[in-house]
């Protein structure tokens, strides 16, 4: 069953304190195969708070678990909810599937005073900077355009047609990132450790200053 606004969210390790009924949002994008996920899971590992599960129009996959992974809805109800209002952020993305923010339940986590996570593209951390501007945006990038696509082809999801195509959206998406205002910082992921620590001392300094 999905929630008729996206009203709940994926929750991870311990609550994070309230400071002022001011929660922290944490914006993290980068091109496929950069590393989000992992610096994702480890940060809210180390600070707790909610990670935003997104709604999608995209089949799900064997391993998916809908309301965990994302909600798995279909495009009628993608475009009621846009009709709405129900997302933060929405957007048509590569593949020409559909991804969305529910809004709500990123706003309920911030007035408890919590950090609430978003693993969103480029597009879509524009969106939410002007709905949010507190937000904290944080870019991941490869160490080169090299590596980029040898992490993609390391992958094994797609032919390399598709590899190629993606490859192509990817440098765009570090253009239009580098050329915007949406990010805060970049983190280069040449070390996934160290890239982790350096987003995790970002988010801590954010996180000291509420």
């Amino acid at each position: 069953m999905h929630p008729e606004a996206g009203t709940t969210s994926g929750t991870c390790g311990a609550q994070a304190a309230p400071a002022g009924g001011a929660g922290l949002l944490l914006v993290v994008a980068g091109p496929s195969g950069v590393g989000k996920t992992t610096i994702v899971r480890e940060i809210l590992r180390r600070f707790g708070g909610a990670f935003s599960v997104s709604a999608t129009t995209r089949a799900r996959t064997a391993s998916e678990r809908d309301g965990v992974d994302y909600w798995f809805i279909d495009e009628p109800t993608f475009q009621r909810w846009i009709a709405e209002d129900r997302f933060l952020e929405h957007a048509q993305v590569f593949g020409g599937h559909r991804y969305g923010t529910p809004e709500q339940p990123v706003r309920d986590e911030l007035a408890k005073g919590r950090l609430i996570v978003l693993d969103i593209d480029v597009q879509g951390a524009e969106n939410v900077r002007r709905k949010i501007p507190g937000m904290l945006g944080i870019f991941v990038l490869p160490p080169g355009e090299d590596e980029l696509l040898k992490r993609l082809r390391a992958r094994g999801r797609e032919d390399e047609a598709a590899i190629a195509r993606r490859f192509a959206e990817s440098k765009r998406e570090i253009e239009r990132a580098r050329d915007g205002g949406a990010f805060n910082a970049f983190v280069v992921n040449d070390d996934l450790p160290r890239a982790i620590e350096e987003v995790a001392s970002i988010v801590g300094a954010r996180l000291a200053r509420r």
